[in-house]
């Protein structure tokens, strides 16, 4: 069995999964195993539409997340005879795999960007270092990946309804969540989205971003910001792209205001097209930008939202 972990937002799949079903699909194929599902909720879950993609998917309710909890449902799911686990990459599933791993005795593949078995093993790849190497890596069974978004296709539904199997799961001995935050959601997700539009400290303060809202709007996509510009409270931990935040790869990045940090060029400089907008003709950002604007943000701007408008008409 190869158990895949579906993420979802209380009402649908989110997409990073149906990557992670293919991923899964590859790797019965070469092992000859049927892929299995597990869901994991507090609350409502789309059981229905879940089950559209897998031969059987365990559904569990260990309550409000926690590593330990979301291992222990993971775990038991497991005991059907996973010889490979897979799941999103997300901070999440970074906090809790890790469990699963060491409880499996299983080798830890995280953020890979392809995955494939063969004599026996399983092999995947991965950037290192900044994002600037890609590492092949490799480990016998059992294994658990995470699939880094935005790097597999999406699965498709196999046309019937697998077997839904609830689990019962013992106590868990856990921290007490006294309170959590619920992250506001914005639009597209930033991992998951095909158009990244990340503004800078050069856009000069919070108000800036009502453009650059528009801009990712008008484009489909979810806005960005550095490091400096969550720092200083313009924007939200959340949207962070970057060494210490998210790392994206969408098929189109622009950078407004942005200087171009190694460690902001490390969570983005895999996009297909990266676009920049400096007025520092010197700014690192324009080394690894396909199309560099050389002008003031708050005049270029503008002028691509129009651009796009017209576009769109």
């Amino acid at each position: 069995m190869i158990l895949v972990v579906l993420d979802h937002d209380g009402s649908k799949l989110r997409k990073a999964s149906l990557e992670a079903l293919t991923r899964a699909r590859k790797l019965a194929e070469a092992l000859g195993a049927r892929v299995a599902g597990v869901l994991l909720a507090e609350g409502p879950a789309p059981v229905e539409e879940a089950r559209g993609y897998v031969e059987t998917l365990y559904v569990a309710e260990p309550g409000p997340y926690t590593a330990e909890r979301w291992a222990a449902g993971v775990l038991e799911a497991a005991k059907g005879g996973a010889r490979a686990v897979l799941a999103p990459s997300s901070r999440q599933s970074r906090a809790y795999l890790g469990r699963v791993a060491y409880a499996l005795r299983a080798g830890l593949l995280e953020d890979t960007l392809d995955s494939w078995a063969e004599g026996g093993q399983v092999y995947a790849t991965r950037y290192a270092y900044l994002n600037r190497v890609t590492q092949k890596v490799r480990s016998a069974l059992p294994a658990v990946l995470t699939v880094k978004p935005n790097t597999t296709p999406l699965a498709e539904p196999l046309g019937g309804q697998g077997e839904a199997v609830a689990l019962s799961l013992p106590p868990v001995p856990t921290l007490e969540v006294l309170e959590r935050v619920q992250e506001e959601k914005r639009g597209v997700s930033l991992t998951e989205a095909d158009v990244v539009v990340t503004g800078g400290r050069g856009l000069g303060g919070a108000e800036a971003f009502q453009k650059v809202e528009e801009l990712a709007l008008l484009l489909g996509g979810a806005v960005g910001a550095t490091r400096a510009v969550v720092d200083a409270g313009w924007r939200p931990y959340a949207e962070q792209v970057g060494q210490t935040g998210k790392t994206v790869q969408p098929s189109l990045y622009i950078a407004l205001g942005v200087s171009g940090a190694v460690q902001h060029l490390s969570g983005m400089n895999k996009s297909k097209f990266i676009v920049a907008v400096n007025k520092d003709p010197e700014a690192p950002i324009f080394k690894h930008a396909d199309y560099g604007i050389v002008g003031d943000v708050h005049q270029v701007l503008p002028s691509l939202i129009q651009a796009v408008k017209r576009l769109k008409d």
